[in-house]
């Protein structure tokens, strides 16, 4: 008797698992385009911005006057511009005048752009485009154009401000020479500086204050609150980052403000109106005297750093004691 054994079918062998193709040239592509349409801002960034700031670092520690500036061949100073500046006592007036210049000018501009933001806040829809129409026409007036408008305004013979105090019985001011006197030329430019910068502030001040809810300021009224109760303890708090930034932003602008002082008076009348960045180049150009200069300019984003880092520390610290 024979066993008849069945015959079974052999068993496909197991396919190995696929592999994920590698990436295609299209998506090779699509991930380096993002890069290459930010290139060339990155690039302009860096050739305007890095490279000058890098230049001036540079130059700052080198003996670098006008002989340098033709033949080149500049040979390092290490901090020796660094001591000259810091040891030279009109250097320190300037400073002390900078600060002096940046605070007044920060106060008055933060207290007049909130003023105006509450008040374009309350206005009606005419009164609110009016406001809002001409600040943003005050902020688009070029610089120098303004700077050329304050000049004419207080011109000692033809300026409009002479003529109406004159009108006024004030004979005082008949020819008065405003810009000779460095008080006078101070208080102009400071007046210059804050109707250039109070729109950008006054619209962004009211843009943060349309983020407050109505049913707070309702809820405080409710609650008999006064204006300013309601201002310090409902609107400031909601509106606190974006004050912040605004204030941040004028802190620097504010220190660093050349254009409006050296085309009004250089500087002058002597040097009541130097500020660092004035100072700095009227050292380069003086004496062609560009290390110095650049020097004075690098003390001047160190102070204006550590100015911003102190305030934020001391604002972040505030905030964590809450």
């Amino acid at each position: 008797m024979s066993v008849v054994r069945e015959r079974t079918a052999p068993r496909p062998l197991a396919r190995p698992p696929r592999r994920p193709p590698g990436p295609s040239r299209r998506a090779t592509t699509a991930g380096i385009w993002p890069y290459l349409l930010v290139a060339p801002a990155v690039l302009g960034m860096l050739y305007l911005l890095v490279y000058p700031l890098a230049r001036a670092i540079l130059i700052s520690f080198q003996d670098f006057g006008l002989r340098q500036l033709i033949l080149g061949h500049a040979r390092f100073t290490g901090f020796d511009n660094y001591r000259a500046l810091l040891c030279a006592p009109e250097f320190w007036t300037v400073v002390r005048r900078t600060f002096l210049f940046m605070a007044v000018n920060v106060v008055l501009i933060m207290v007049l752009s909130t003023l105006v933001a509450l008040m374009v806040e309350r206005l009606g829809r005419f009164g609110r485009t009016a406001v809002l129409s001409a600040l943003v026409l005050t902020w688009a007036m070029p610089v120098v154009a303004a700077t050329t408008v304050f000049q004419w305004l207080f011109h000692s013979e033809f300026g409009v401000v002479n003529h109406a105090l004159t009108g006024l019985g004030l004979q005082q001011f008949d020819g008065y020479p405003w810009l000779a006197h460095g008080p006078a030329a101070f208080s102009i430019l400071v007046a210059l500086v804050v109707w250039q910068s109070v729109p950008f502030a006054a619209i962004t001040l009211y843009s943060a204050l349309t983020t407050v809810p109505a049913e707070l300021y309702e809820a405080a009224r409710i609650d008999g609150a006064s204006g300013a109760r309601i201002f310090r303890s409902v609107t400031l708090p909601i509106v606190r980052p974006i004050f912040m930034l605004v204030l941040s932003l004028e802190v620097i602008w504010t220190f660093k403000a050349f254009v409006q002082i050296w085309v009004m008076t250089r500087g002058g009348p002597g040097d009541a109106t130097t500020i660092l960045p004035v100072y700095a180049v009227q050292t380069a150009l003086a004496g062609q005297r560009y290390d110095l200069g650049s020097a004075a300019s690098m003390i001047t984003v160190l102070l204006m750093s550590g100015v911003l880092v102190a305030y934020f520390w001391q604002m972040f610290r505030q905030e964590a004691e809450r």
